[in-house]
């Protein structure tokens, strides 16, 4: 799948591409401050979707992402910001939360993604009556 870079394009079409493909992540973008030292603060999160790219990046060459499962988290973030001058960065689902992928940048997106999936699923408690009850006593 190809996703079409251009400086009219929405952060949030990005997004909804990167997300039909991963549905365990997802990709953030971050406001480009050359004076910033850390690029992807909470600071520098672009928090509308409707954002288009003309506004957030420093690189204004049109072009297209292609989406491939077999590419490593930081050789996917590493295109959008040489190519496209995109800050962005990839996150995790980890049950209710959203983990930023640093630390296991060299994961693949597929392998990112099933690990994703492993951390949203629900275990299911036990039901009580396989436990003995258990009553502290003083």
């Amino acid at each position: 799948m190809k996703i079409i870079i251009d400086d009219s394009t929405k952060i949030s079409e990005i997004q909804s591409e990167f997300s039909k493909h991963f549905p365990f992540l997802k990709l953030e973008f971050f406001q480009f401050d050359p004076t910033e030292k850390k690029t992807f603060s909470k600071t520098n999160l672009v928090s509308n979707p409707e954002t288009t790219l003309n506004k957030i990046r420093h690189l204004h060459v049109p072009g297209y992402i292609s989406l491939n499962g077999h590419q490593l988290v930081c050789t996917f973030e590493k295109y959008l910001k040489e190519n496209f001058g995109i800050n962005a960065q990839v996150f995790r689902k980890s049950g209710p939360n959203w983990l930023q992928t640093t630390s296991t940048d060299s994961w693949t997106l597929s392998e990112q993604n099933a690990k994703g999936l492993e951390m949203d699923t629900v275990v299911e408690n036990p039901s009580s009556e396989n436990f003995e009850e258990y009553q502290e006593h003083r």
